[in-house]
């Protein structure tokens, strides 16, 4: 025995009391809200760095300028759109909450591609002809690059709003 308290386990030879036992899950997922700022912050920076870093590895300075540019910026934008709209509006949709959190996962994340593609592709057309950008490399990436950093976006903030409102 250690101490005054009696253990109220043993896990893995170790004595586990009230002073050094864990927090449950639940109490943890209750300890950390949604907060959308830190899930906007997140969305840039995790495809940020990890896709510069892989532009940086392999050599391919369109993929880093990328990275920070299209991919993370849609990365966020998507993000701050999706989870101030589950915010706001996500418990009085009833499909929001009903449905298992994959489905609601996996709707937001079509929709979101379907549209960051539009985007991608309507800007990888209309800018060249209609502004003075000139038809450059990062252009073509656009309708790659968007929906692909809409849909992954959609799905981890989907996700964690649906964690913290079951």
């Amino acid at each position: 025995m250690s101490g005054l308290t009696p253990p109220i386990r043993h896990e893995n030879n170790r004595e586990i009391t009230d002073s050094n036992r864990r927090v449950p899950v639940a109490d943890r997922r209750t300890a950390r809200p949604f907060t959308l700022w830190r899930e906007v912050l997140v969305a840039y920076l995790a495809p940020a760095l990890m896709a510069g870093a892989g532009g940086v590895a392999s050599g391919q300075s369109g993929l880093t300028m990328a990275a920070f540019t299209s991919i993370a910026g849609t990365s966020a934008v998507v993000a701050l759109l999706i989870g101030s709209w589950l915010q706001r509006r996500g418990r009085s949709r009833p499909w929001t909450t009903a449905l298992p959190r994959i489905m609601v996962a996996a709707i937001l994340a079509v929709g979101a591609a379907v549209i960051a593609g539009l985007v991608g592709w309507f800007a990888s057309r209309w800018l060249p002809d209609h502004t003075s950008v000139v038809d450059t490399a990062w252009l073509a990436r656009l309708h790659i690059d968007l929906p692909i950093s809409a849909a992954v976006a959609a799905v981890i903030v989907s996700w964690r709003w649906r964690r913290q409102n079951p």
